[in-house]
């Protein structure tokens, strides 16, 4: 099977027990930058899978992320490190470790390298760029949160802290998507490159905080509180208290200013969003999904009365994700319907 096709199938695979609306935001793009973001996507997936398996000890989940890289740096010549990394989490684990689909992108690392370097050099470097810092942060919270419970309990512990983590998971996906699509997409031509990544990096970051508010209770127990202690000591709170659904009352004005910041940068991806031309309707709207989701997101965080409760589910259901995304398809990428609409949303977040 040719590289790209075998990127299609390891992609439909993946993604199918994990987001049908992801897949779906990839599958509208434009197709000459649909298979390089596809399978940066599916590179980062694999060192997700890597720093996430528990059952294989920190400092070697630390040295399978550093062989992971070295091969996405030069697969040729790094060969033996991707097929340690196999043999260790598939060969060596037990096989309800993973899920088919992980099983099945994890086995198909060499193809996703013939893949990788069938690109356009441009395009491999900005796609070693990315994974080389989404690596390196996964390897950086490893590090910071060495524990795996709430009896080991780690937090950030500043604001730039939290700026920072949301940068190396998701800020720097905001400015490879922006360089990648300014290379590709003449409409995109007029960009000017530098400035509108940094705003790419906003976008990015926005999504990630809004990852880490909804995710509060279930990553407290996971031994990280991404609250940074300098924001709770402002309300007088530490990051254990937290663990405490009663702490709830107490923590709403540190969620406040966490929720201004995250429409802040949600704002600029906006901005972003309606700055593509609308003759780019697919791009456009692959780029006002994830935004309008987050929204929809925040606000069921802003309300709740049980956030801190890991009962609680703030996730947007099935069914709210396929509304919006068929309400915005209908608009054709219209830019006073989109943004009256993001509006709407956005009015509703509390804070």
């Amino acid at each position: 099977m040719a590289p790209r096709a075998t990127a299609q199938v390891l992609l439909r695979t993946v993604l199918k027990s994990v987001s049908r609306s992801f897949y779906l935001t990839l599958a509208v793009l434009p197709s000459d930058v649909r298979a390089p973001v596809s399978l940066a996507y599916l590179l980062a997936r694999a060192a997700d899978t890597i720093a996430d398996t528990d059952v294989i000890e920190r400092t070697r989940r630390l040295h399978y992320l550093t062989r992971f890289r070295e091969w996405i740096m030069e697969p040729a010549k790094y060969r033996e490190a991707v097929r340690e990394v196999q043999a260790e989490l598939l060969a060596t684990r037990p096989t309800a470790q993973f899920d088919q689909s992980e099983r099945v992108l994890l086995s198909q690392l060499e193809e996703c390298g013939a893949l990788l370097e069938s690109f356009m050099p441009e395009d491999q470097a900005l796609i070693r760029r990315v994974l080389r810092i989404l690596t390196q942060g996964m390897q950086k919270d490893l590090t910071d949160f060495p524990g795996a419970s709430a009896q080991s309990l780690a937090a950030l512990k500043t604001m730039a802290d939290l700026d920072l983590y949301t940068y190396n998971a998701a800020g720097c996906v905001g400015e490879f998507w922006t360089r990648l699509m300014c290379a590709h997409r003449a409409a995109l031509r007029d960009w000017d490159v530098e400035p509108m990544s940094q705003v790419g990096v906003r976008f990015g970051k926005g999504l990630q905080y809004t990852n880490v508010l909804r995710d509060i209770p279930t990553d407290l127990r996971r031994g990280r509180c991404y609250i940074p202690t300098d924001l709770l000591n402002t309300v007088g709170l530490k990051p254990a208290d937290l663990l405490d659904p009663a702490s709830l009352p107490k923590f709403r004005p540190a969620l406040a200013k966490l929720l201004r910041i995250t429409l802040e940068h949600l704002d600029q991806g906006w901005l972003y969003t309606m700055a593509i031309p609308r003759r780019e309707v697919r791009l456009r709207l692959a780029c006002a999904w994830p935004i309008l989701f987050a929204v929809k997101t925040l606000q069921r965080v802003s309300v709740s009365e049980n956030l801190l409760d890991l009962s609680t589910t703030v996730k947007m259901t099935r069914g709210e994700v396929y509304r919006i995304m068929a309400l915005t398809a209908g608009t054709l990428g219209c830019a006073r319907t989109l943004t009256a609409y993001y509006g709407h949303l956005r009015k509703r977040v509390s804070c």
